[in-house]
């Protein structure tokens, strides 16, 4: 049974700020009389979107900020209505999409629970019932007579959700949320939403950055981009085709993002990879060789110089350091122009996109002279992997395992 039906659905905005009453009437005027107004242009926030949702299914939505994806699930919450096109749901909807949304801000968690219930059309003896479940699941009970506007937004999403996932609705939407909540109340919401997934065959829209969680969760997933919706498949496709647009867009940020400070005794003139033909590369072969050089300026000697290179991710996950130390001691480095190479034979990182960080220090005394990080992007491919699916979760593969059937003892 189709529960959700969007049929060539937009929505356009206005741009800039709203007009005063005399002006407004002005124009009204103006093309009445057939004169041309000078209107300010027109944003589409969804441009011709169209799809279908059958009971039961789980639907991920991903895209990048500013894709159409709150404005969607607004539509079909029926908060906004489209310029164009149709929207229908069959069945109770429960909306889960602003931290806050549907608070009255002086109204204690009680009556907010009572008026949200009301709202969500459960009766008042429904509201009782589910009156305890609700507030322990919220784990506000010392705070369920405080005024809302009294709780933090981490509070008042644990309320929102429980009363949202509390009400019999067919189906239930979520939007970013829950990324609000501390981290063991998220793992508590996931766990719910599986609950009502599998047990109870509830219809789910969710919408996330986390986009390992959407690839779990959810049956097919929709990308978003510029209003459109540019892929609509199985989770593992769309979510790899995200992943893809997403290291593009962070390797063409590249130059503004990195961070470096040096004591000026030192200079940092170049930092790369090199690749097994002896060329400078951004795309680094998984399991292939590598070698990261970085090439420097010394102003004065650098006595005892230590070299850390490390790998981090893009949101500054760090993932792997090492030091000169480990095969390398310089006494003293003269001043001028060096290069330190460090190879690697079997580059072990999954593809993604990451970066360097590089840290030099010296002896006599013990201090840091250059410090640095997001200073060279590069990508990690690879033909047999992709981003999505259980064998490349993670940063690395194990190497060396050895499973065996053991006897039960």
């Amino acid at each position: 049974m189709t529960k959700i039906s969007v049929e060539h659905v937009t929505k356009e905005y206005r741009l800039g700020a709203l007009r005063g009453l005399k002006q407004t009437v002005l124009n009204t005027a103006a093309r009445f009389a057939g004169k041309h107004v000078d209107e300010r242009p027109l944003f589409k926030a969804l441009d011709d979107v169209s799809f279908s949702i059958e009971q039961g299914e789980v639907i991920g939505i991903i895209g990048h900020n500013g894709a159409g994806k709150s404005t969607l699930l607004k539509m079909l919450a029926g908060i906004s209505k489209p310029t164009r096109g149709s929207v229908k749901v069959v069945g109770r909807i429960a909306p889960l999409i602003e931290v806050g949304a549907g608070f009255v801000p002086d109204f204690t968690g009680r009556e907010n629970v009572y008026l949200n219930g009301s709202i969500l059309g459960l009766s008042r003896k429904e509201i009782d019932g589910k009156f305890d479940e609700i507030v322990d699941f919220a784990e506000i009970a010392d705070f369920i007579d405080t005024p809302v506007k009294r709780y933090s937004s981490g509070m008042q999403v644990k309320l929102a959700f429980a009363v949202a996932t509390s009400i019999e609705a067919e189906i239930l939407i979520v939007d970013e949320v829950l990324a609000v909540g501390d981290l063991a109340f998220q793992r508590k919401c996931f766990d719910r939403m599986e609950t009502l997934i599998k047990k109870e065959g509830r219809t789910f829209l969710l919408v996330s950055h986390n986009i390992r969680q959407v690839e779990r969760m959810c049956s097919r997933v929709l990308l978003m981009d510029h209003g459109r919706i540019r892929m609509d498949g199985s989770p593992n496709s769309v979510c790899n085709a995200f992943y893809e647009q997403s290291d593009r867009q962070i390797v063409a940020q590249k130059k503004t993002a990195s961070k470096l400070h040096s004591t000026g005794e030192v200079e940092l003139l170049n930092l790369r990879c090199v690749g097994p033909d002896g060329q400078p590369t951004v795309d680094v072969a998984y399991g292939e060789p590598v070698r990261i050089v970085a090439r420097i300026k010394a102003h004065k000697p650098l006595v005892s110089p230590l070299f850390v290179l490390g790998i981090h991710t893009t949101d500054f996950v760090y993932l792997t350091t090492t030091t000169s130390s480990e095969t390398y001691r310089a006494v003293t480095l003269p001043p001028g122009i060096h290069e330190l190479s460090l190879g690697i034979e079997h580059f072990p990182l999954l593809p993604g996109v990451y970066s360097l960080r590089l840290s030099i220090d010296v002896e006599t005394p013990i201090k840091n002279i250059l410090y640095g990080e997001n200073l060279h992007h590069f990508t990690v491919t690879s033909q047999g992997l992709q981003r999505t699916g259980s064998h490349c979760e993670g940063f690395f593969q194990m190497e060396g395992c050895n499973w065996q059937l053991l006897p039960a003892g």
